[in-house]
């Protein structure tokens, strides 16, 4: 995926096989996990990795999130992360 590429909003992101996303108790917050290493995720990146379960839309996801954060608008926030996760091949977006 392209930095000009949009995400779709129909799109469903799944985490990458070779990742896995966990909480590191050492860490104090989420992380996911690769062979090569590792990466310390943010609150709010952590919030939409969880929910990139190949099932859900983007769509889904934004819905979710913003009824979980009392109606906060994440659309951009989702759609800007996703763009990153998936240009690093974290996830893919069927």
């Amino acid at each position: 995926m392209s930095a000009d590429t949009p995400v779709s909003d129909s799109a469903v992101p799944q985490i990458t096989r070779g990742h896995r996303l966990q909480f590191e108790p050492a860490q104090g917050c989420h992380v996911l996990l690769y062979p090569e290493g590792m990466i310390t995720l943010n609150d709010s990146a952590a919030e939409i990795l969880q929910r990139c379960d190949g099932q859900r839309s983007v769509q889904a996801i934004c819905t979710d999130l913003s009824a979980a954060f009392d109606g906060a608008e994440v659309t951009a926030d989702v759609h800007d992360f996703l763009k990153l996760a998936a240009s690093h091949g974290w996830v893919i977006l069927a």
